[in-house]
């Protein structure tokens, strides 16, 4: 997926005015980053992995899943559009119909080859800074996830693999098998799911 960057310092409220619900895009520090189509590899990955969260969400009735287009508002220059993202169920009283007042509980980015820099820095630095319990990071070219969690003085710390998954705590009983996103083909999300919840607690 390429970025481009439009310049100069633009407010939440320019932010939705300009970029159209189809698009995506993210406000960082007052400047607009546009994404262009992604490929259909990330778009199968998304598509996938947006499905497993949404149904294990919806098993448990924890809140409420939004996919790409989404913008958070988080103060008049930042309202970012993870690719996945979580809002606790207490929590819903933030969501709008424009947008997410404040964090989500839990950020998901999938890499491309040009948001290396975007994903891995400026928004782990915003996610960060106005408290994402967890930001998890999906590398395709080097198939990694990489899961950061706010640790008790609000500073991101990165939680490794137990026994090949990783366990989320934003979304409680949820965990992940990394190799599950690059098999080929991936496991059918029912049987994915199935063995999630057999462990959930």
């Amino acid at each position: 997926m390429k970025i481009r960057e439009r310049k100069g310092t633009v407010t939440f409220e320019d932010f939705c005015w300009t970029v159209r619900e189809d698009q995506k895009a993210d406000l960082i520090n007052g400047v607009i980053f546009m994404a262009s189509p992604e490929n259909t590899d990330s778009n199968r990955l998304f598509v996938w992995l947006l499905g497993l969260i949404s149904d294990f969400v919806d098993h448990f009735e924890l809140g409420e899943v939004f996919g790409s287009r989404v913008a958070f508002r988080l103060d008049e220059d930042n309202g970012p559009e993870p690719d996945i993202a979580f809002v606790n169920r207490d929590q819903l009283h933030r969501v709008h119909r424009g947008h997410v007042d404040g964090p989500a509980n839990l950020a998901i980015e999938i890499v491309s080859p040009e948001s290396v820099e975007r994903d891995y820095g400026k928004k782990r630095k915003l996610y960060e800074k106005f408290g994402f319990d967890e930001y998890w990071i999906i590398d395709e070219e080097l198939e990694t996830v990489t899961l950061y969690r706010l640790d008790p003085h609000g500073k991101y710390r990165e939680v490794r693999q137990r026994k090949g998954q990783l366990h989320s705590q934003a979304l409680r009983g949820f965990w992940l098998r990394p190799e599950w996103l690059w098999q080929s083909p991936r496991p059918r999300k029912t049987d994915a799911l199935n063995e999630i919840l057999s462990k959930a607690k």
